[in-house]
C-alpha cells in the first residue's frame, strides 16, 4: 500500500513516517511545502500525483487555535478550502481520502462523551475553519473518513506532553486548567489506527466512510493529563514539578476552548476493529521517549 500524508512536519505525519519504516508492505509519501501548499491550491493535485498513493491522508491544517481569531482568512483558506482541494485531488486520482478534524468543531456543553450525531456549534474560528472542512472533504470525495481526535501529543512538533516536560525543567509548580475535560490521544496511536484503517479501506474489506471519532481510551482534565506526566518522568528521572489545579477563567486565552472535548470513539471500534490504548498507558510510552532522548 501507498500511502501519501499531507503536512510533513505534523504529529501525525511523523507518527506515519515513523511507523512506516519497518514495514516492508508500506511506503509513505509525506508531502510538503513548497511543491504541496494549501495556500497555493494549484500545487495540490500535482504534488500529490506525483505520489502515486493508494489512498491520501489529509493531515496538513492551520492549528495556531488563539491565532486564528485574527486570521480568519487564512484558516479557512488552509483548513476548509485546502482541505476540499485534497480531497478532489484524492478523488481525481480515484482513491479515498482520509482527512482529521477536531473535537472543537463543539461547544463543549454537552455533559458526557460527543458522538458523531451530535449537533456541531464551534466556539471560534479554528473550529469553525474544520468544521467547513469537512463539509469540503465530504462535497469533493464522496469515499472519505473523517476522523474527528482530540488533545494529541507525540513525540514529535510542540504539544502539551512536551511542554509540561519543558516546563517542569524549570519551575517547582505549575498552574494547569481543572475544569476542560477530554481524552488525551497520542499521533503515534492515530498513526496506527490511520495505518489500519487505511488497508481495510484499500483492500475493500470495509467500506466505512463517513465521520468517525478517534480519540484515546479514558478521560481526564489537563491538571490530570499534566499530573500523570510529570509522575511519570519523576519516576524515569526526567523533570518534575507540583501541579496547582486552576479554572478556565484564571487562564485567559483569546479563542474559547471546549469545557467537554470526550469524544466516544465506538463507532471506529465497531467499523475497524481498533481500540486505542488507555490514555494513560500511551502516555506513558510517549513521556519515556522523551525523557531518554530529549530534543
Amino acid at each position: 500500500m501507498r500511502l501519501a500524508v499531507t503536512g510533513r512536519e505534523g504529529q501525525v505525519a511523523a507518527s506515519l513516517l515513523e511507523l512506516g519504516l519497518n514495514r516492508r508492505d508500506l511506503e509513505i509519501v509525506a508531502v510538503g511545502r513548497p511543491a504541496f501548499d494549501l495556500t497555493r491550491p494549484g500545487t495540490v493535485l500535482a504534488a500529490l500525483a506525483a505520489a502515486n498513493p493508494d489512498i491520501v491522508v489529509s493531515a496538513a491544517a492551520y492549528t495556531a487555535v488563539d491565532q486564528a481569531e485574527d486570521e480568519k482568512e487564512l484558516a479557512f483558506a488552509v483548513n476548509a478550502v485546502g482541505a476540499g482541494k485534497v480531497a478532489e485531488a484524492a478523488t481525481r486520482l480515484g482513491v479515498p481520502v482520509i482527512h482529521l478534524s477536531t473535537d472543537y468543531v463543539f461547544n463543549g456543553a454537552k455533559d458526557s462523551a460527543y458522538v458523531e450525531s451530535d449537533p456541531t456549534a464551534p466556539l471560534g474560528v479554528y473550529g469553525a475553519s474544520k468544521l467547513a472542512g469537512e463539509a469540503a472533504v465530504a462535497a469533493a470525495n464522496p469515499r472519505h473518513l473523517i476522523l474527528r481526535t482530540a488533545w494529541v501529543y507525540s513525540p514529535f512538533g510542540r504539544n502539551f506532553v512536551k511542554t509540561m516536560l519543558r516546563l517542569a525543567a524549570d519551575r517547582d509548580e505549575l498552574s494547569i486548567v481543572a475544569d476542560q475535560w477530554g481524552n488525551p490521544t497520542s499521533a503515534l496511536d492515530i498513526a496506527d489506527a490511520i495505518l489500519h484503517a487505511a488497508a481495510m479501506l484499500v483492500g475493500h474489506k470495509r467500506n466505512a466512510f463517513g465521520v468517525h471519532h478517534l480519540a484515546g481510551t479514558g478521560e481526564t482534565n489537563w491538571s490530570g493529563f499534566a499530573r500523570h506526566i510529570l509522575d511519570t518522568s519523576r519516576a524515569l528521572g526526567g523533570p518534575h514539578a507540583r501541579v496547582r489545579d486552576i479554572a478556565t477563567a484564571d487562564y485567559p486565552t483569546k479563542a474559547r476552548r471546549p469545557a467537554n472535548s470526550r469524544l466516544s470513539s465506538a463507532k471506529f471500534a465497531a467499523a475497524f476493529g481498533w481500540t486505542a490504548p488507555d490514555w494513560r498507558a500511551a502516555t506513558e510510552v510517549v513521556v519515556a521517549r522523551l525523557v531518554k532522548e530529549p530534543d
